[in-house]
């Protein structure tokens, strides 16, 4: 496979998983974070930080918006929900343990 092809399908399989979060607005953020140590933020912050490797100025909300399809106060108020006891428990666990 030629280099311009794996970047084509690299591109299309992030598409089709930012679609997928965008779908599976009931997934959420600390779900993830427990079950796969990222988040939607997570990767907003590796777009963000993939286009400044590539010299272009993109800030933490703008990456953000492309990943959520709508502004993150937007989608907050949209669909997160708060935190469970046990959400909160097993984030903390999962945190605690990696330090």
């Amino acid at each position: 496979m030629d280099e311009n092809t794996q970047i084509e399908i690299e591109a299309a399989a992030f598409r089709r998983l930012v679609e997928h979060f965008r779908t599976h607005t009931e997934v959420q953020n600390i779900d993830l974070m427990n079950l796969a140590n990222f988040c939607r933020n997570c990767l907003s912050k590796w777009y963000r930080s993939a286009a400044e490797d590539r010299g272009h100025e993109l800030s933490y909300e703008e990456a953000r918006e492309i990943v959520y399809g709508m502004p993150y106060s937007e989608w907050k108020d949209k669909y997160q929900m708060e935190a469970t006891a046990e959400q909160k428990a097993a984030y903390n666990a999962r945190h605690e343990s990696n330090h």
